[in-house]
């Protein structure tokens, strides 16, 4: 169940504050408040080295989203940020090229 996982916002704050800060500025005001709730529900599994991504909902891996889906990017100033948007929820955080965030990572959310 998606609710017994950790907030991100307590994970990773300062990836959080980020995120908040730059949806704000690409008038995203919906997803930057929406931010703050979003869960840690597992990492992305892909295995690349430079990948920290990770997602926020149940979804199942290789499928789709289907209508109601976009992709926001956005502009860091490291690495690359972008997020999958369905029905305006956040399912995913695409998180690419950037130093490690966090140590505690390793361990399961």
């Amino acid at each position: 169940m998606e609710q017994d996982k950790p907030l991100v916002r307590d994970v990773i704050p300062e990836l959080v504050a980020e995120l908040t800060a730059l949806l704000e500025t690409e008038g995203e005001r919906w997803l930057a408040i929406s931010v703050r709730d979003v869960r840690l529900v597992d990492r992305c599994g892909c295995g690349d080295d430079f990948c920290q991504s990770i997602r926020t909902a149940d979804h199942v891996q290789g499928q789709p989203y289907g209508p109601g889906h976009r992709c926001v990017p956005l502009m860091p100033a490291e690495g690359m940020l972008n997020l999958d948007v369905l029905d305006g929820r956040i399912m995913f955080i695409e998180v690419l090229d950037r130093a490690p965030m966090y140590n505690h990572m390793s361990t399961q959310p």
